[in-house]
């Protein structure tokens, strides 16, 4: 396994708790990206730990990185960051575990076993907020199923020349305060083809941002106000 961190006194904690192990063998330890980058190329580890924040860079672009080149790694967090944002993010890039430093060095060993069995080691503070961030996007769909019903058939039956139904429907969503993700939920699309939608969106009305597109498109009377 490969152990990125720059923070000794954790680094010590934890290969402290590796060499108790007999079953695990730490191939390297790095402390920043660039040392990540080098120490990963000469060795494909099955498991990586990494912390977020390091002093060259962030630990997502690493899991991301890792993830692509070695799809069969286990990726597991270890961090301060327990915000939403980096939890969702190290996830989305392909991470398994996440950890809060506070509570990781003491049953590291534990949790990278769990992890190696196909599980997804988590934070108790981390997982609650995982929850209830399904449960809001779940009552927010709920709640916006009737908007995205009149939405859909507005588009089909109202697209204006040099738009498609689709990219209406995105406009409208838009227009409505949905985010990417939600428009993505909500049509059943994935966020990079929402992302292709909103481009060709400005393309066309030949502006840069969300508030000018809204605004020329109501111009234009493409949307109703």
């Amino acid at each position: 396994m490969a152990l990125v961190e720059d923070d000794t006194h954790v680094q010590i904690a934890f290969q402290h708790a590796l060499a108790q192990a007999a079953d695990m063998h730490l191939l390297s330890v790095s402390g920043t990206l660039a040392q990540a980058r080098l120490a990963l190329a000469a060795a494909a580890p099955d498991v990586l730990l990494v912390d977020i924040g390091l002093p060259d860079g962030c630990g997502i672009e690493l899991i991301r990185l890792v993830h692509a080149q070695y799809p069969q790694c286990n990726i597991m967090v270890c961090t301060t960051f327990g915000d939403e944002d980096h939890v969702m993010q190290s996830i989305e890039a392909g991470a398994s575990g996440y950890l809060l430093k506070d509570s990781a060095a003491a049953n590291i060993v534990t949790e990278i076993r769990n992890l190696q069995a196909g599980g997804s080691p988590i934070s108790p503070l981390i997982a609650r907020q995982v929850l209830l961030r399904f449960r809001g996007n779940a009552a927010r769909n709920q709640a916006a199923v009737p908007a995205v019903q009149a939405v859909a058939e507005s588009a089909r039956q109202e697209a204006p020349a040099g738009l498609s139904a689709r990219e209406t429907e995105v406009l409208e969503f838009i227009t409505r305060g949905f985010t990417a993700e939600e428009i993505a939920g909500l049509m059943g699309i994935t966020r990079n083809t929402v992302l292709t939608f909103i481009r060709r969106i400005y393309a066309k009305l030949e502006v840069h941002s969300k508030t000018e597109a809204i605004f020329e498109a109501r111009s234009r009377g493409w949307i109703r106000t």
